[in-house]
C-alpha cells in the first residue's frame, strides 16, 4: 500500500486529505504515482502543476524519487510568504 496525503489547496480542490492505494509495480518513482493520479482527470489535473512539492516518508524529495510498497507520499503546493 501507498499512503498518499494532500495538503492545503490540493486537499481543498480534490476534496480528500488522504487515501491508500494498492501497490503497483508501475510505481517505480514518485512521478509514476503522480501520473496515475493525473489519469483520473478533472480536478486531479491540479497535481500537474509545475510548482508541485512532494515528500516521501516525511522528507522533501523530487518526482524522480524511487517508491517502495509501504511508503507515505505527500503532495503540497509551494508556500510563499511576505
Amino acid at each position: 500500500m501507498i499512503h498518499v496525503q494532500y495538503f492545503a489547496r490540493y486537499r481543498e480542490t480534490l476534496g480528500v486529505d488522504s487515501e491508500r492505494l494498492a501497490w503497483e509495480e508501475g510505481f517505480a518513482r514518485l512521478d509514476d504515482l503522480r501520473r496515475h493520479l493525473l489519469a483520473r482527470g478533472g480536478d486531479w489535473a491540479v497535481l500537474g502543476e509545475r510548482n508541485l512539492m512532494c515528500a516521501r516518508n516525511q522528507e522533501l524529495c523530487g518526482l524522480d524519487e524511487p517508491l517502495a510498497d509501504g511508503d507515505e507520499v505527500a503532495f503540497f503546493p509551494t508556500v510563499t510568504g511576505g
